[in-house]
C-alpha cells in the first residue's frame, strides 16, 4: 500500500494593480466592480496587489459644485435627452455587478481633491483593505446617497464606514497634508499619457482602460499572470 503523497498548490500569482480614477467618475465604479468579480473568479491562480491612484476630472471645480446637466452640456456639449440615456445606461451596467446608481438631473458635481488626500492617507497608514474600502464608501457615498465627496463631514463618515481611525481623517483633512503627494501622482499619470479614467496599470506595463465587462478583465489577469 502506497502512501498518497500531498498534492501542491502553485500559490497564487500576485499582480501589482495601480487603479486611477476619480470618485465621482460612474464608470470607474463599474470598472472596479467588474475588476474585483474577475479577480473572484481567478481565486486561488491571481491575486491583486491594488492600489488607488488619484485622477481628477474636474479639478477646477468650486466647493460648491455644478448641477450635472449644466455641467455635462458645457463639458460635453450633452443633451438632456443623450445625458438621460447615458445615466440610463450606467445604471443597468451598475445595477448588473450589484451596484445602485441613484443619479438623477439634480445630481451635482463636485471637487474630489479632498477625497483623494484621504484616500491616499488610507493607503500609506489604513490597515490592507482599508483603501479599497475607503474608496468603495466615497463611490456609494456619492453615486448611491448623493451625497458630496468634498464635504468633510461625508468623508469623516466613508472613513469610519471603512473602520479608519476618524481623529486621524480628521486631522488629515484640517491640514494639508498629502497635497503634495496627490498632486505628484496626477502629473506622474498624465506625464504617462493618462487622460481618461479608469485606467488600470497591472505591473507597472499592462494597461487596460474604462469599465470593461468581467469576462474581459478575467482574460486580461489570466494573460498577465501567465507570462509571470
Amino acid at each position: 500500500m502506497t502512501a498518497s503523497t500531498p498534492s501542491h498548490h502553485a500559490p497564487a500569482q500576485r499582480l501589482k494593480v495601480d487603479f486611477v480614477s476619480d470618485v465621482s467618475c460612474p464608470w470607474c465604479i463599474i470598472g472596479l466592480k467588474a475588476l474585483e468579480q474577475a479577480a473572484g473568479r481567478l481565486q486561488g491562480e491571481v491575486a491583486l496587489d491594488l492600489h488607488f491612484q488619484p485622477f481628477e476630472l474636474n479639478p477646477q471645480m468650486g466647493p460648491e459644485g455644478q448641477d450635472i446637466g449644466e455641467h455635462l452640456q458645457q463639458k460635453y456639449g450633452a443633451t438632456p435627452e443623450q445625458s438621460q440615456r447615458n445615466r440610463d445606461a450606467i445604471a443597468e451596467r451598475g445595477a448588473a455587478l450589484g451596484f445602485v446608481f441613484r443619479m438623477d438631473q439634480r445630481s451635482r458635481i463636485y471637487n474630489t481633491f479632498d477625497a483623494h488626500r484621504l484616500l491616499h492617507w488610507a493607503g500609506e497608514e489604513g490597515a490592507a483593505g482599508a483603501q479599497a474600502a475607503l474608496k468603495h464608501a466615497l463611490f456609494t457615498a456619492y453615486f448611491t446617497e448623493g451625497l458630496n465627496p468634498g464635504d468633510h463631514g461625508v468623508l469623516l463618515g466613508a472613513a469610519a464606514d471603512a473602520g479608519l481611525d476618524v481623529d486621524r481623517a480628521r486631522s488629515v483633512l484640517a491640514s494639508g497634508e498629502f497635497a503634495d503627494a496627490v498632486r505628484e501622482r496626477e502629473a506622474f499619470y498624465q506625464q504617462h499619457g493618462i487622460h481618461s479614467v479608469p485606467a488600470i496599470i497591472v505591473n507597472d506595463r499592462h494597461l487596460i482602460q474604462g469599465g470593461q465587462p468581467v469576462e474581459v478583465f478575467e482574460q486580461a489577469l489570466r494573460q498577465i499572470a501567465a507570462q509571470g
